[in-house]
């Protein structure tokens, strides 16, 4: 493959994964806990890393949080 069609391949590639930013993150798994979609807040947390301390600082409730404290023990946070 040439150089042009390969540059175009990866071009496109990059432009069609939205960039997701750790502060997309806080929001949609503080909307994502008002929604009870524990399933989706399990996977940004550990795709990203986040801790309680994050989410209350964004904005999650306390009583959420307290709910989903295994998460955090579980994978060291």
């Amino acid at each position: 493959m040439g150089k042009s069609k390969s540059r175009i391949f990866r071009r496109g590639a990059n432009e069609s994964i939205p960039r997701y930013s750790r502060q997309d993150a806080l929001k949609d798994t503080i909307k994502s806990l008002e929604e009870h979609d524990i399933k989706k807040v399990t996977n940004i947390i550990t795709m990203f890393g986040l801790n309680a301390e994050e989410l209350l600082e964004a904005g999650a409730s306390y009583e959420a949080i307290t709910a989903i404290k295994d998460i955090f023990k579980s994978w060291n946070f």
